[in-house]
């Protein structure tokens, strides 16, 4: 079985709904995002999947949120913007566009992290 991960960042602000603790207010976080694609066959250059295009999918899909207020912004307006969702949201984006996707992991903090996989 081959793997890619792709990883990108963007800065965004949020607070959660319905917490009781810090978070319930208003913070920033530099987020960053994992991508994992896997797959059995190679192209016929070799490649599972072109970096260039995860990386562009991806970017594509972070650019929305990049020094945003997520609590604004679909989905989130309306589902807490946690880890969790974040990473649930942007596995729903590139899924169409890369059938391997297996798995987005997103970094709240160095040592905080929340994952959205097929299992």
């Amino acid at each position: 079985m081959y793997e890619v991960r792709i990883t990108g960042k963007f800065n965004s602000a949020h607070n959660l709904r319905n917490y009781k603790g810090k978070c319930e207010n208003l913070h920033g976080h530099t987020w960053k995002v994992e991508v994992f694609i896997k797959g059995d066959k190679l192209s016929s250059e070799g490649f599972l999947c072109d970096f260039i295009d995860v990386k562009s999918a991806l970017k594509n899909c972070l650019d929305k949120y990049d020094h945003q207020y997520l609590n604004e912004l679909p989905p989130f307006d309306k589902i807490n913007p946690t880890a969790e969702n974040l990473a649930h949201t942007l596995f729903t984006d590139l899924k169409e566009k890369f059938p391997g996707l297996y798995e987005v992991v997103v970094w709240e903090s160095e040592d905080a992290r929340a994952a959205f996989r097929l299992d």
